[in-house]
């Protein structure tokens, strides 16, 4: 079957280009960003690619047109599609058709942690000897690659609440039916798609309503907005977990930066994780993983013996190098939680060494200026903060974060960023950049910066 995928260099789509190559397909897909590192990836496994969305991409006609959910009405090859009648279908929807069926699903879903927590349980279950199939929106450091077909029955797979497509506006976890399902947390999110939290807890309680009853569902014991969807309706065995309280996973003799930990469930101790990550967020996902692994068969001491060896995923705290004493990291976060949790992990790890944020506010959302008012409390932990404020952010954010004084500094280019950071930075200091996009190389030109 000849499989064209539309918006083929996303994490996600191109994680499916991946495992339908694998499973013997031939793929080819259009994209406006066709570069590294998911295009070379992409071409070392045999799939053609083709620069923007012209409609002789489809000439002649593939066996079947898979959709991106970043496509919309008016996008000449989506109208071409239409127009031509093409067989098409989303993303989801051929994971599931393709990959899920017959697959014990586990599926990590929640507004924070879900590409680090499927990392953590895939890896855990690959130490295991079980060979799991996964498609992760990002790259773990133990695999190298976002997704896999596997060999097994288990698949993991990072469970998103975004929508599906433009003629499917159900999110796309709705689609994977799992056994076993991780709600990691919930908070509104995505307003660009969604109307409140309301709206976005209902998409949640269809999901739960596709766990069997055979299945488990892992949630966390105090959040609310979870407890809520729950309280809808559920028909499935729940696990809770919960690092600081006694829940059915919990945790005891933990180090303040979440380095280690013993690891306790269901009342007795398991064993204890020495890793290195930090934050008691990362604790909390190493729970989620250890229940949910549990849950396919894999022993807590197997799973704690996993974690010793996990490396997180591309851009979860990923230092990108250190040069005349001072530290680059690369962090995905660009929710107020999400900020606030890895400053706090970091302060946790560096003690009074200097933090100096910069932050590059640019998933939808934050550019709505939804979560604006929420923002300086979530930077207060670092020492100096630098905000890149782009053209047509949605709101003023000098006097948003005027609660930062003098440590702030609102910036409209990044080369004034890269400058006044270098020219501030001493040996010790950790700089920590912030952003769910490439933030136009900023941190490779920090580190070349403090070179020069």
């Amino acid at each position: 079957m000849h499989i064209h995928i539309l918006g083929i260099c996303g994490t996600f789509m191109g994680g499916i280009a991946l495992i339908a190559r694998a499973l013997g397909h031939r793929v080819s897909g259009s994209d406006a960003n066709v570069y590294p590192p998911m295009s070379t990836q992409l071409e070392a496994a045999g799939i053609e690619l083709m620069e923007g969305y012209e409609p002789s991409h489809l000439d002649p006609a593939p066996d079947q047109v898979v959709v991106g959910n970043a496509m919309s009405r008016g996008n000449p090859a989506v109208e071409y599609m239409l127009e031509r009648g093409l067989r098409y279908t989303s993303g989801p929807a051929w994971l599931a058709e393709h990959v899920l069926q017959d697959r014990w699903v586990l599926a990590v879903a929640g507004t924070h942690g879900k590409t680090t927590t499927s990392s953590m349980l895939a890896w855990i279950l690959e130490h295991a000897g079980l060979n799991p199939g996964f498609l992760i929106g990002g790259v773990p450091e133990n695999f190298g690659l976002s997704a896999r077909a596997g060999e097994s029955p288990f698949f993991v797979v990072e469970a998103d609440e975004y929508d599906t497509a433009f003629f499917d506006k159900r999110s796309k976890f709705v689609h994977y039916r799992p056994r076993t399902l991780i709600m990691n947390n919930l908070e509104f999110d995505h307003a660009d798609i969604f109307e409140d939290l309301e709206a976005i807890q209902r998409q949640f309680h269809h999901l739960v309503r596709t766990v069997p009853g055979n299945g488990l569902i892992i949630s966390p014991l105090n959040d609310g907005n979870l407890h809520d969807v729950l309280d809808m309706g559920v028909w499935t065995p729940v696990e809770h977990f919960e690092p600081s309280f006694e829940a059915s996973w919990h945790v005891r003799q933990a180090e303040p930066d979440g380095s280690a930990f013993d690891v306790v469930c269901e009342g007795e101790p398991v064993g204890r994780v020495e890793w290195g990550l930090t934050g008691r967020h990362n604790v909390s996902n190493a729970l989620a993983a250890l229940a949910a692994a549990r849950h396919a068969g894999v022993p807590p001491a197997v799973g704690i013996e996993a974690l010793h060896s996990y490396r997180n995923v591309k851009r979860r705290m990923e230092l990108r190098g250190e040069v005349r004493g001072v530290r680059v990291y690369d962090d995905f976060a660009h929710h107020p939680t999400a900020i606030a949790t890895t400053l706090d992990g970091l302060r946790k790890q560096v003690g009074e060494q200097r933090i100096l944020a910069v932050l590059e506010p640019r998933s939808n959302t934050m550019r709505m200026g939804v979560h604006a008012d929420a923002l300086a409390g979530s930077l207060s932990a670092a020492d100096r903060v630098w905000v890149f404020e782009p053209d047509g952010l949605g709101w003023d954010a000098a006097s948003v974060l005027k609660g930062l004084g003098r440590r702030l500094r609102v910036v409209d280019r990044t080369q004034a960023i890269v400058d006044e950071v270098c020219a501030e930075a001493s040996a010790g200091d950790q700089v920590l950049v912030m952003s769910n996009g490439g933030f136009e190389g900023i941190h490779q030109r920090l580190l070349d910066g403090l070179a020069g």
